[in-house]
Formats: structure tokens, sequence, C-alpha cells
């Protein structure tokens, strides 16, 4: 088994507590709506007790813009120690989505299934690098749209990925939309949200993963790297691909070849070419 050593590769650079009930609201201290596999929690005390019980996984804050509330500060206390992101929207989109429920200026929407976490996988991905079944994780860059990231989750499983990470911020997560669309795989993929996308590439440095990008004007085909090692996969978003700072700490750079006029592959197919290519790669070394 090769042992990695960092920057083999150059670096490649380029482009009152209690709500009030009124006629024809549901009080939203007792009421919590379920929308497909997602819940949604309205009212600021339903939300605070859920942030202070931590019993489940909040995927996102919705707060009323301009909204005053003597307890305001403290949710948005326990939404920062939560690493749970809060999100200002005018107050009509509230009414609007929220119906008959009153809100209180405040929605929180919980995830559809659990996330992993991020140190936990890390931990599970080193300990299978030196073994016959090196592992092999995927990490996403900026994926906002939710059916693009439930398939890519449905490819990754049926592929045999052992990690997924997602970013916290400017991402989708895993929403209803995302469950319906990866067709039962949220049951069986583990699924991170990491803080720090840059940060969580030195970590698998660390742990003698290789880190490999996805960008459309690399000089290396995707076919020529060597997928039984230990590899992550990284892959931006199809409007503007890798982040900067993402691409530049990446081991390498490859590309899959597009020979009509649209630049680039639906993100989900992307992967989906990459992840069998991993997985032929694999199955050909084991054979005799």
């Amino acid at each position: 088994m090769k042992t990695r050593k960092p920057q083999l590769f150059a670096a490649q650079s380029g482009k009152g507590d209690r709500a009030q009930s009124r006629p024809g609201k549901r009080d939203s201290v007792l009421y919590r709506e379920s929308v497909g596999t997602t819940n949604h929690i309205y009212g600021l005390i339903p939300v605070l007790e859920a942030l202070r019980a931590g019993r489940r996984q909040i995927e996102r804050l919705t707060v009323a813009e301009g909204a005053r509330h003597v307890r305001l500060r403290e949710f948005l206390d326990l939404a920062r120690e939560a690493r749970v992101p809060v999100h200002r929207a005018p107050k009509v989109y509230l009414n609007r989505s929220s119906g008959d429920i009153t809100h209180q200026g405040v929605v929180a929407r919980t995830a559809a299934a659990c996330y992993a976490e991020t140190d936990e996988l890390l931990a599970a991905l080193a300990s299978a690098v030196a073994t016959e079944h090196p592992p092999l994780a995927l990490c996403l860059d900026g994926v906002e749209d939710p059916r693009n990231l439930g398939a890519t989750l449905r490819t990754a499983e049926c592929a045999g990925v052992n990690a997924v990470f997602i970013p916290e911020r400017r991402a989708a997560g895993l929403t209803d939309t995302v469950a319906k669309a990866a067709a039962g795989a949220l049951e069986y993929v583990a699924v991170a949200r990491a803080t720090n996308l840059v940060r969580l590439i030195e970590q698998l440095k660390e742990r003698n993963i290789w880190v490999v990008g996805a960008a459309a004007d690399a000089s290396l085909e995707y076919t020529a790297w060597d997928w039984t090692l230990p590899s992550a996969i990284f892959l931006g978003s199809e409007g503007s691909g890798l982040h900067r700072l993402v691409r530049e700490r990446c081991d390498a750079l490859v590309r899959i070849p597009v020979l009509g006029h649209l630049e680039s592959l639906n993100v989900s197919v992307a992967a989906g070419v990459l992840l069998y290519e991993a997985l032929r790669q694999r199955i050909k070394a084991k054979q005799p």
C-alpha cells in the first residue's frame, strides 16, 4: 500500500414566552408540521427547546426580517453554538409558507435523515487506509440543488462510497426533496456536514487519503488516476465548479472529456462517471 506523500502533485490553480393563539391559527408551541420526511417547528419557544434538547438535527433556522423578541438573542446564541445556519426572510414569506400556523417570526427545519459526525467518518476512513478495501469518500463543494444532491447520494451509495461530506453553508442539506431523489440512499450512506472544506482536505491528507478534484480544465483525464489508492473526490457546483482554495489544495485535478457544446456534466452524472471508474479499477485490481 502506498503511503501518501504530501505535495507530490503540485497545487493547480484556476478559476411573552407562550404564543398567543389567534382565530384560525394553531398554537405554535404545540404544533409541528410534517412535510414529507422533513419536520418544521414553528414559534420561538418550540425552536428554543429543540435547540436546548439537541435531540433533533436542525437543518436550518429562518427568522423574519425585523423580528423583535426579548429572547431572540438567546435563540441566536444557541443556534451559533449548535452550528445551525440562520437565514433572514421577509415576514410575508414565513406567513405564506406556514399557512395557518402561528410562527412568531421563527421557523426551524429539521433534517430528513441524521447527519454523521465528521470526526467519526474521518476516523473510519483512516482505519481502512491500510486494508484491502481502501476508503473512497465524496465531497461536494456548494451543490445547492436538492435533486442533484439526492441523485448524487443515490449514485454514491450504489458505488460503495464510505463517506459523503457537504458544507454547512451555501449548499443543499438533507431535506425531504433530497431524500426523495436519493430513493432510499439516505438510509445507508453516511453524510456529514463540514464547517470548512479546506480544513477537511488537510484532515484527509493527514490520514493518508488522496484528494482529487474534478475540473473541466484539468490536464489529467479521470481514467489516468490510480483510484485503487485511498481517495476523496471533490466535486463543485455546476455553475462555478470548485472554489479556488479547494482546488488549489487538491493533490490532483482530473477532467471528464466533454465533446459536445456544453462545458460540463450534471454533478450527479459526473459523480457517477468518477465513482464507477474507481469501482472498475478496484474490481480489476482484485482479479487474478
